[in-house]
């Protein structure tokens, strides 16, 4: 491969933040990598991705426990990626909550995403025996929306749409117009598509930005602290899916094969796109899954270890 598989570059340590939003919500950012959302009640904390393992995680436990005693007792997974989920354990945290549809995605691709991503991201992954054994399963799931109640605190869990993946859930404080977004919203950072809905993400888009919220955790890059950085961060995904979507599909209808296409596709959005975080990693990824969606295969293929490092070699060789 002429090119360093996906993310095996970037081995230096992030600059890790945590940043109060209100009296209830506080984001932890690291310079894109994935965040994790925090919500404290007068009862209990709510965390909204984990990060990659329990050894990273400990971070994050140690700034939740600088503004509050409160019992970590809910987990919420946005989706099911490895890189999210994966430090669960280290939180001791009562209830795993998830949409059904991500339960289904664990059932159905957890163990293949897990040897995939695991294989994509070393840095992230340094830790890894420190993972424990199997895969994280939710305790309780819900279909389309639910209510956690913190103490004095509610907070709405909601999917709105597919976009990332199709169980992708928000959390939402709607006295606070605060909004947790996971993937389906990332900021100066390259949204990855390998498992995505290129067609339904914008109409998901339009939802979130329907809600008017002042504050939003993305996926990736720094907290939106403002209304305007809100939309700028909603207007900036929508960019980039439909501006790579369109092009894929021109080259499709073209009848250009995959390699054609992936040339056409990087040339394109490198002078866009090239200075967001993980660009290179996600754009083989990106634009294999969107010809396959331009080609008819509405639902995303399962990516495995074997097969990432073979449209790696067919793209980037």
């Amino acid at each position: 491969m002429s090119k360093q598989f996906a993310s095996h570059g970037d081995l230096e340590d992030k600059v890790a933040s945590f940043e109060k939003l209100s009296d209830n919500a506080y984001a932890y950012t690291a310079e894109g990598d994935p965040n994790t959302g925090v919500i404290v009640g007068d009862e209990a904390v709510m965390v909204v991705d984990t990060q990659a393992t329990p050894a990273m995680a400990q971070d994050v436990i140690r700034r939740i426990r600088e503004v509050t005693d409160k019992p970590i007792k809910y987990i919420l997974l946005s989706h099911y990626h490895a890189v999210r989920v994966f430090g669960a354990s280290a939180y001791g945290a009562q209830e795993i909550l998830a949409s059904r549809d991500t339960r289904d995605l664990i059932e159905e691709r957890g163990e293949q995403d897990k040897a995939s991503e695991i294989g994509r991201f070393p840095r992230l992954f340094r830790n890894v025996e420190t993972v424990p054994p199997g895969l994280v399963w939710p305790t309780m799931t819900f279909k389309g929306e639910m209510t956690v109640n913190l103490g004095n605190l509610e907070v709405k869990l909601l999917q709105v749409g597919r976009g990332h993946t199709k169980g992708d859930t928000i959390a939402w404080l709607p006295g606070q117009k605060i909004l947790f977004a996971g993937d389906l919203v990332e900021y100066q950072s390259t949204p990855y598509c390998g498992d995505a809905y290129f067609r339904q993400w914008p109409v998901t888009l339009d939802a979130l930005a329907s809600f008017g919220a002042e504050k939003m955790v993305p996926g990736r890059g720094p907290a939106l602290k403002s209304a305007e950085e809100v939309r700028q961060g909603l207007a900036g995904t929508r960019a980039f899916l439909t501006d790579l979507y369109a092009i894929v599909n021109r080259g499709v209808a073209d009848g250009l094969d995959l390699k054609a296409i992936y040339r056409q596709a990087y040339d394109f959005m490198k002078p866009r796109y090239s200075e967001w975080v993980i660009f290179d990693h996600c754009m083989p990824f990106n634009v294999s899954r969107a010809y396959d969606e331009a080609t008819g295969h509405d639902d995303p293929r399962i990516w495995t270890d074997k097969r990432d490092i073979e449209m790696w070699k067919q793209l980037e060789g």
